[in-house]
């Protein structure tokens, strides 16, 4: 068998007693601002910046908690729709279709 020859690298960062990377909690602040403006799901971000899951979406509930922890409200617009009309469709800001037709149209909306 041959000799195993280890070397210990010092790349400045600070760990804690089980060898986790340390980040000081303005890097933190930096990272959920980032993931906020960024359009990533928690999990893409945490990948791409190389931290665990659980950790990473830890930052971003405790951030959501200093702030208020209250999203922006829910809006609702009431729409009228043609007794004519052979349906309705709503497209949403994140793609999502809505479609509905007459003949499946619930009975409380009045058709």
């Amino acid at each position: 068998m041959g000799a195993i020859i280890t070397e210990l690298v010092d790349t400045g960062e600070k760990r804690d007693a089980r060898g986790r990377r340390v980040r000081p909690a303005e890097r933190r602040s930096e990272l959920v601002e980032a993931y906020r403006e960024s359009g990533l799901t928690i999990a893409e971000m945490a990948r791409r910046e190389g931290v665990r899951y659980s950790t990473f979406a830890g930052w971003v509930q405790r951030s959501r908690r200093s702030r208020g922890g209250r999203r922006a409200p829910v809006r609702f617009a009431e729409v009228s729709v043609p007794v004519a009309a052979a349906g309705l469709e709503v497209r949403l800001p994140d793609g999502l279709v809505l479609r509905a037709a007459p003949w499946n149209w619930p009975p409380w909306c009045g058709r």
